[in-house]
Formats: C-alpha cells, sequence, structure tokens
C-alpha cells in the first residue's frame, strides 16, 4: 500500500462513483418531456428507469469476481468508458430504443462502480479508520441523489433535457484520464473461474424478481404476469444461492450471513433504503401532481435536506469511529420514523416551509445512519470476504429499494381507489343532503358564468368529483407514508441488536 496515494485514490473513485449516481437520480423530473418528444407513454418511458434498475441489479453480484479477475484500475476505467459511452447515446438518440440502449449500457458501468468504491475503501483504510472514510462515500451516495431534482428541474425547464446526458460526459472522460494517471491495483489479482450457471441463475432471478415488483405498481400485485415473475425470481434466486453454497470458490459469497452483525446491518440496511426510496418518489408525486409545484420549485424543496446529508455524512462517519454504529442509527431512526409519521398528515394546503421542514429533519436522521450501519456489517467480515461483504450489501439495497418503490406506489394506488369508492358510496341519489349542496352548487356556477341550469349541474359533478379525486389520492399517499412509518420501526427495532464489530 505504501505507493497507493489515498488522496488521489479517493479523489478518483469519488468523482466517478457522484457522477454515476447524480445521473441516476436526473432523469426522473424529465420524464414528462422525454414522453412528449417521443410520443411515448408513462408505462413505455418507465422502462428508462427500469431498465437501468434492472441491469445494476444483474450486475451487482457478480463485481466480487470481476474485482478479483481486473483489478481495480483496469474495471474502473472500463466501467467509466461504458458509462461515458453510454451518456453519449443517449444525448444523440434519435428514438426511445436507441435512448433506451443508452442507459443500459450506462447501468452497465454504474453497477460496477459503486461495489468497486466501497471495497477499495474497506481496503485502503483499516477498520479504526473506516467511519470517516465511508461517510466520504456517503457524500456521493446521498449528496447526488438529493441534488439532482433541483439540477434537473432546473435545466429541463431552461435547456433541453439531452443536457442532462451531455454534461456528465466530460466529468465521465476527466474521471477516466484521472484513473489511468492515479489508480493502483489495491486487491489482490487472482484467475477465479467464471461461474457462467451461476451468473445466469443470478441474472434471470434478480431480474425476474426487480421487474416483478417493478411492474406491480403499475400492473397490480394480482397480475399474472407479476406473480409469475415473483415467483420464476425468487425460484432462480434460490437456485443461485444453493449453487453459491455448494462451491468452494463462490461468485458471490452467503456464509457472510454467518456473521450476526453483518446480517443485522443489512437488514437495517434495507429497511431504511425501503423507507428512503419509496418516500422519495411519493413526495414529488404529491408536489407535482397535486399541489402544483413545478419541477425546480421540487427540486429546490429537496435542497436544504441535500446539503445537511452532505455535510453530515464525514461528520457521522467521525463520530461513528468514535461510538460505533448503534447509538447512531437508533438516534438516527427515531428520528425518522418520526419524520416519515408526519409525512402521513399531509393535507391540499400543508404549508412548503413545514414540508421542506420535514424533510430536512429527515434527511439529518438518514445521515447518521446510512454509512455507518453499512461500515459496522463489513467491519466484521474478514478481508477476504470484503469483496462478497460489499457485493451482498450493495444487492440487498438495491433489491430493497425496487420492492419499497414498487410496494409504496401500489399502497397509494390500491388506498387511493379505496378512499374514492367510500366518496362515491358517500355522494349519492340517495343522499339528499349530498344532492341539495350540489344542486346549490350547480345553480350558483351557472348564475355566476351564466350557463344553462343542466351545464352548470354537470360542471358542479365534476368539480366535486375533481376535488374527491384529489383528496383521496392525498389520503392514499398518507397511507403509503403509514406504511414506511413502520418499515423504518421495523429498522430501529433491530439496530438495537448492533453492536460494535471485532475488529479483523
Amino acid at each position: 500500500m505504501a505507493n497507493i496515494s489515498i488522496g488521489r485514490t479517493i479523489t478518483s473513485l469519488l468523482l466517478g462513483a457522484f457522477v454515476a449516481i447524480l445521473n441516476q437520480t436526473l432523469l426522473n423530473v424529465a420524464l414528462p418531456h422525454i414522453m412528449a418528444d417521443f410520443n411515448i407513454s408513462a408505462t413505455t418511458a418507465q422502462w428508462l428507469s427500469t431498465a437501468y434498475m434492472l441491469v445494476n441489479g444483474v450486475l451487482v453480484p457478480v463485481s466480487a469476481y470481476l474485482i478479483e479477475k481486473y483489478g481495480t484500475r483496469l474495471l474502473f476505467v472500463i466501467a467509466m468508458s461504458l458509462f461515458a459511452a453510454g451518456s453519449l447515446i443517449c444525448a444523440i438518440s434519435t428514438g426511445f430504443s436507441i435512448l433506451l440502449i443508452g442507459r443500459i449500457v450506462q447501468a452497465a458501468g454504474a453497477g460496477i462502480i459503486m461495489p468497486l468504491v466501497m471495497n477499495v475503501f474497506l481496503t485502503v483504510f483499516p477498520p479504526e479508520r473506516r467511519g470517516a472514510a465511508m461517510g466520504m462515500v456517503g457524500i456521493a451516495m446521498m449528496f447526488a441523489p438529493a441534488i439532482g431534482p433541483t439540477l434537473s428541474g432546473w435545466i429541463v425547464e431552461h435547456y433541453n433535457w439531452r443536457l442532462l446526458f451531455v454534461m456528465v460526459i466530460p466529468l465521465a472522460i476527466l474521471d477516466i484520464v484521472l484513473s489511468v494517471l492515479w489508480l493502483r491495483n489495491v486487491s489482490k489479482l487472482g484467475n477465479p473461474k467464471f461461474d457462467l450457471l451461476g451468473a445466469l441463475f443470478s441474472t434471470v432471478g434478480f431480474g425476474a424478481l426487480l421487474y416483478g415488483f417493478s411492474s406491480a405498481g403499475d400492473k397490480g400485485w394480482d397480475s399474472g404476469l407479476v406473480l409469475s415473475m415473483l415467483a420464476i425470481g425468487a425460484l432462480f434466486i434460490l437456485f443461485f444461492v444453493l449453487r453459491e453454497l455448494g462451491m468452494d470458490n463462490p461468485m458471490l459469497e452467503f456464509r457472510v450471513f454467518k456473521y450476526d452483525i453483518f446480517t443485522i446491518s443489512t437488514i437495517v440496511g434495507a429497511a431504511v433504503t425501503m423507507a428512503m426510496f419509496g418516500g422519495m418518489l411519493l413526495l414529488p408525486i404529491y408536489l407535482q401532481n397535486i399541489r402544483g409545484f413545478t419541477p425546480l420549485e421540487s427540486g429546490l424543496l429537496l435542497l436544504p435536506g441535500a446539503l445537511l446529508m452532505g455535510v453530515m455524512s464525514p461528520i457521522s462517519g467521525s463520530l461513528y469511529d468514535r461510538i460505533g454504529s448503534r447509538p447512531l442509527a437508533i438516534v438516527g431512526l427515531i428520528i425518522t420514523v418520526f419524520s416519515t409519521y408526519e409525512f402521513s398528515k399531509f393535507t391540499s394546503d400543508t404549508s412548503f416551509g413545514h414540508i421542506m421542514l420535514l424533510y430536512t429533519v429527515r434527511s439529518f436522521g438518514m445521515s447518521l445512519l446510512m454509512m455507518s450501519v453499512q461500515t459496522e456489517g463489513l467491519n466484521q467480515l474478514p478481508p477476504k470476504l470484503a469483496s462478497h461483504g460489499t457485493a451482498m450489501s450493495n444487492t440487498m439495497r438495491q433489491v430493497s429499494g425496487s420492492i419499497g418503490t414498487a410496494w409504496l406506489v401500489t399502497v397509494m394506488s390500491s388506498r387511493t381507489e379505496v378512499h374514492l369508492g367510500d366518496f362515491r358510496n358517500t355522494v349519492t341519489a340517495a343522499n339528499p343532503n349530498v344532492v341539495e349542496q350540489i344542486n346549490n352548487l350547480g345553480a350558483g356556477m351557472a348564475a355566476l358564468m351564466g350557463l344553462p341550469p343542466a351545464a352548470g349541474q354537470s360542471l358542479a359533478v365534476q368539480t366535486v368529483y375533481s376535488m374527491a379525486a384529489v383528496q383521496s389520492t392525498i389520503k392514499g399517499i398518507n397511507d403509503a407514508f403509514i406504511v414506511a412509518t413502520f418499515i423504518a420501526g421495523a429498522g430501529l427495532f433491530f439496530s438495537f441488536f448492533l453492536r460494535r464489530a471485532v475488529k479483523r
């Protein structure tokens, strides 16, 4: 390690991680504009995110093999080159199919970058300094996705959405140059045998599982396609686990779960990721679709929380080195549970400032525990399992984020229909009070707008139904945040079982 410059290594790795994660979050705000340019539906456009997530999900389990086979330097350069090439394809795409291909190429690079970055940090930093080191990783992991919506909103409102892809290309090229000049292999190279059957099982298993959960929000949990994909995914993941456990040199080492702190930290991390990712999707729906805020305004609302997470990430890393993950996780999750529950109290006139305060408080809670919990679990693993632990941890977060998003969106959709059904049961011709109020509203609107009585009556019914649909959606979002509160509460329960990992 004597010939390795820690500062240069950190700079080149963190720049790559930041650019990759930032680009992943830039696209959501731009989807309506892409739909208009290519004349595609929301379901079709969503594949730009779903395909990216699927490729990430199937590549992460292979990362441990790739790191041992090709080494840090070559693999990182290849990953960043793929990411840059994918960004270029997206920027010059003339149709949706080409844009989708570009996103898949991007994901092929990004899916390797984060496991590789975390593995390098675990290798070059001793256990007593890993908290601060992983706190720096946290700057990229938490700061980039938080500022993404703000930056994307501003660009989409003033320029073309293609600029979202164009602007990351110079950064990616710069990072490739820095990696060639500065990076060195930090782990021992080997010649592991590629487990083709295991790779096939994991690709089909994780791919089908993530596709099933991603489709559930759109097609419903009772869809035959969703259920069959979930069943196929679970079956092939079982095949994959059994295959890897039966091998002397597995591609992904499931024996990492023999280490109790790693297992608990993975459960806590999965719960937090489910609550966080789902919440990050629900909040823009409420802000833009219900309250009518612009993409830029929605992004600006998230900015104070983003800045706080960026500042707190290295601080919480230093605190972890001193006191361990358990107190940070407990305090952070108490804050997260409280603030997530407060999100379940949205109304049609909840103030912008109140929502911003809640999100900022929630971000503070998340910043205390995201990296510290993961680092504690990885610290328990012996060095030979570091890359496998990193790959497993990232795989679980990817899957749990997908599950959390699909689950909470489905809760929102289904509960919205329930609340709208309750409204329909109340507003019927058999309810004389409601009929009288609608008649009065229709007469007033007809007189105000100079319309015939029948037209005023029809407009009154449409207005009341529109208001009911908005209120039902808000209630559905609130119900989803209640579920997210319970998920975060489960993470809080398991955090009490964390303890300081024995240094290895």
